[in-house]
């Protein structure tokens, strides 16, 4: 069916002249006691999708739909139109015989974008649509601005992020990734809850930031007078539920960090993270390979799914190597006979490396070999474990071997999606690893973590052996639903405001 609008010269007039003559119609009506606006409830029966579902059914019965008039195409007295509902586009056929003269002319009067109720029967056309045989139409809201002609596809994404209604309106496909996304969310619940997690609420003003190496918003609380953070994780205040007795929490919830903006990356972003008492790292690579797998399994009917162009094998088990291992399967070098910060700088220089002053020792040039020569190469699902204890202030050491830590990463096509530790439980040894992060601080490393003096007095009162796991959300949204950039994930991405 051919898109036109009611007037053949809207096409030609500029944005100015339509609103113009809309708010004029709109005018006309509220003079005659028709204001759309002044509506409050309609009652559909029926949405497109089960009208089109059960068509056998429904055939030459009576339905009331509501929806947006997204195309129309008078023909005298008779007209069809398209009205796209929450479920997707039907066709309707309305003629002047079954609305009368007064009714069928303020139809031809409604725009495109108006938004509709039709009560009618249902029939298939000479051409097998199934469509709506309007006996009565209601305007229930007037748009006042025209839908864009050419909104899908459109060059500037940017626009398309900042008015995501109208995005939502236009590309079908977007709505169905946040149908995606919020298949997601339930499908991580469903599993922890069958699991016996228990889903928990922890602040979000914070009087000290940790749990993560970040930046942290800063916002200043008028009555306490004092300045409190955005939290950068959900962790510390996590753990302290383990502490007082909840064998298993987890918490999905908004994360807001101040730092960088690329494809990977928004200020503020949804992360799972779960504690479980009486297990370990390995135990946590269970459950996010289960995680992982079982939400592709809702959201694709697969675990072998295509993230732009490269295709991805989610099905458990995945691989799991050492990081230190992992560099010598990329570069040859094996970090295991290099003992001092001094051999390691040579070994980052001869690798073309730019060195940090704050991030010198043996462990930072593991980590930034690895970020540097190894990440992108790990394209199907990896678990890199045993990290430098120099960026794991919260996880436990291998026994064997001090400076390393148990921690894991998750590595899908090149990026990171998990973050877990068999989680340190020795106060002693966190106040050690807290002051070593405030000397860091102290030297100009901003995300480095804050003394938390509190979480370690918890640590004193005792916590059992504990495996955590933290999650992106929105990353792992983009992989199951082909999405490039991390703002095609988000229905609201932080934007710069127009001048």
């Amino acid at each position: 069916m051919e898109q036109n609008q009611n007037n053949n010269q809207e096409p030609e007039l500029d944005l100015n002249q339509l609103m113009k003559i809309r708010r004029e119609k709109l005018a006309k009506l509220q003079a005659e006691g028709k204001d759309p606006f002044e509506i409050t409830t309609f009652n559909p029966t029926h949405n497109s999708k089960q009208i089109k579902d059960n068509y056998d059914q429904l055939e030459g019965k009576d339905v009331t739909i509501a929806g947006r008039v997204m195309a129309k195409r008078i023909m005298g007295k008779a007209s069809f139109c398209h009205i796209q509902d929450c479920e997707g586009k039907i066709q309707s056929y309305v003629s002047i015989n079954d609305l009368g003269e007064e009714s069928y002319k303020q139809f031809k009067e409604d725009d495109i974008g108006d938004i509709i109720g039709i009560t009618g029967f249902v029939f298939k056309t000479k051409t097998g649509e199934i469509s709506i045989h309007a006996k009565e139409v209601t305007l229930l809201s007037k748009s006042l601005r025209p839908l864009p002609e050419k909104f899908h596809g459109l060059k500037d994404t940017e626009l398309r992020y900042r008015q995501r209604y109208v995005d939502l309106i236009m590309n079908p496909e977007v709505k169905e990734t946040f149908e995606k996304r919020t298949a997601i969310i339930k499908e991580i619940r469903k599993i922890l809850d069958e699991k016996s997690y228990m889903e928990v609420e922890t602040p979000i003003l914070q009087t000290i930031s940790g749990g993560a190496s970040a930046r942290p918003f800063i916002t200043h609380h008028n009555t306490l007078d004092i300045d409190m953070y955005l939290r950068i994780a959900t962790e510390l205040h996590l753990k302290r539920l383990i502490v007082g007795g909840f064998d298993r929490v987890y918490e999905i919830g908004r994360i807001f960090r101040n730092e960088g903006m690329d494809i990977k990356h928004n200020p503020e972003f949804t992360t799972i993270e779960l504690y479980q008492a009486y297990t370990n790292m390995n135990g946590m690579m269970d459950i996010t390979e289960e995680l992982v797998s079982k939400c592709s399994q809702k959201v694709n009917g697969t675990t072998k799914i295509t993230y732009q162009g490269e295709e991805i094998d989610l099905t458990p088990p995945f691989r799991r190597i050492t990081m230190i291992d992992s560099i010598k399967e990329v570069t040859g070098i094996d970090f295991h006979n290099i003992e001092t910060d001094e051999e390691a700088q040579k070994i980052a220089r001869e690798l073309d490396l730019e060195l940090d002053p704050i991030h010198m020792t043996r462990g930072d040039i593991i980590a930034q070999v690895f970020d540097e020569k190894v990440e992108h190469t790990l394209r199907q699902p990896t678990f890199i474990y045993e990290y430098p204890i120099e960026n794991s202030p919260l996880a436990k050491k291998v026994p064997q071997d001090g400076r390393m830590t148990q921690r894991f990463e998750l590595f899908i096509g090149g990026r990171e999606y998990a973050n877990a530790f068999s989680e340190l439980n020795d106060p002693i040894d966190q106040y050690e690893r807290f002051l070593a992060q405030v000397k860091a601080r102290e030297a100009g490393d901003e995300e480095a973590n804050m003394m938390d003096t509190d979480f370690v007095n918890a640590l004193e009162y005792g916590m059992p052996p504990t495996g955590g796991m933290g999650m992106g959300i929105d990353r792992l949204v983009m992989l199951l639903t082909d999405s490039a950039s991390i703002r095609d994930v988000l229905l609201f991405p932080t934007m710069k405001p127009n001048n």
